[in-house]
């Protein structure tokens, strides 16, 4: 096998390898990731405005208590945008509040004191409304802002389902460990990397056939004649 047909060969091979990865990994990405730019302070000091965070889309049942959350509910907030809020309740579930005086004051969950060491100046209340008790409907979700003193969250909504939101409005669980994302960024570049080096691999094949037909020296008149 000549050199020129070797470096082609290589050139296809490698060439595909590249495009799979670069088009497996984008593909990948874009159905179960998403990103976006935290616009608001109610999350602060977990996520504050300009925070550029990346969500995994999972289904209703796949969130938990605890999960941060991009929700889509535009008949609350208005169309087109997405809110970041905080998972305290599920189907199920009795939030209430609160119990003790300030920084002593804890949302009940089922009738445990919930720790939130998140919440921002260790402020479990926020000062809005007095008190809430609210016994979260199956396939809903009660969310809360981790600033609450600032945080337009299920409890501006108490008259509405106690404020709970359905699940199916979740779009995606924010990640704190992006080892996966990084992973598909890297096999991208990779991808990316070898259809350049498939290229150059081409372009060798090429260069190396035109020099060996160039070395073949031209046909003796005589050795033309019949």
């Amino acid at each position: 096998m000549g050199k020129a047909r070797r470096l082609g060969i290589a050139a296809v091979v490698v060439g595909l390898v590249g495009v799979l990865s670069g088009l497996g990994g984008l593909g990948y990405a874009r159905y179960t990731f998403g990103g976006s730019v935290v616009s608001s302070e109610s999350m602060t000091p977990t996520y504050g405005s300009g925070d550029r965070i990346v969500y995994e889309r999972i289904d209703a049942g796949e969130v938990r208590r605890g999960d941060v959350v991009v929700v889509s509910a535009p008949e609350r907030y208005g169309p087109g945008g997405l809110v970041l809020k905080r998972v305290v309740g599920v189907g199920g579930d009795r939030v209430a509040c609160c119990t003790g005086a300030g920084a002593d004051e804890r949302v009940f969950v089922n009738g445990k004191p919930l720790q939130e060491p998140y919440v921002k100046d260790g402020d479990a209340h926020g000062g809005y409304p007095p008190s809430y008790d609210v016994r979260v409907p199956e396939g809903r979700l009660f969310l809360l802002g981790d600033h609450r003193a600032n945080a337009r969250d299920s409890r501006a909504f108490l008259d509405d389902h106690g404020g709970t939101f359905p699940d199916s409005a979740v779009r995606g669980r924010v990640l704190d460990d992006y080892t996966v994302p990084t992973a598909l960024g890297v096999a991208m570049m990779v991808g990316v990397v070898l259809v350049l080096v498939a290229v150059g691999l081409g372009i060798a094949a090429m260069v190396v056939r035109r020099k060996a037909r160039a070395a073949v020296p031209p046909a003796p008149p005589w050795a033309l004649q019949s």
